[in-house]
């Protein structure tokens, strides 16, 4: 199994790196030529791609395979790699699932419509706290022993 992480905007690299160290798996953290990560830890690789809409996403969703854990926020990614029968999870600590991914795309559906017509929410975004991190974490530790023990 190998992690990968759609690292643009993604909170808990350092969790990823920190767990991932300690369960000695490789993480490919895909960025866009627009970010630049650097880690020094062997077992993580930075793989960065053209700037594009989807460029990241295409290159974890072509480097997925079977067994694999995915860390997004984008619900499109995350249908892509429960196609490959993957594991996905959302940074704030949620697995995503054949069961839930179908109404979370049309919810951001309905979401965009109304964001055209100018409806909707007022675009406020909660601030990260430490509970979304611990949520993230316990999760992200359940799906590695779930997939490797």
């Amino acid at each position: 199994m190998k992690i990968l992480v759609d690292a643009d905007a993604c909170p808990v690299k350092d969790i990823i790196v920190d767990i991932a160290k300690k369960f000695a798996l490789e993480v490919f953290m895909v960025t866009d030529a627009s970010h630049i990560l650097f880690y020094p830890e062997e077992n993580v690789h930075v793989i960065t791609v053209d700037q594009g809409a989807d460029s990241a996403d295409l290159a974890i969703a072509n480097r997925t395979q079977q067994g694999d854990l995915c860390i997004t926020a984008d619900y499109g990614l995350a249908t892509l790699i429960l196609a490959k029968k993957a594991i996905v999870l959302h940074p704030n600590g949620f697995f995503y699932t054949p069961e839930n991914i179908d109404r979370m795309l049309f919810e951001r559906h309905l979401s965009r419509a109304m964001r055209r017509q100018k409806k909707g929410r007022s675009g406020h975004i909660r601030k990260r706290t430490k509970e979304d991190d611990a949520s993230f974490l316990a999760v992200f530790e359940k799906a590695i022993k779930q997939s490797i023990f």
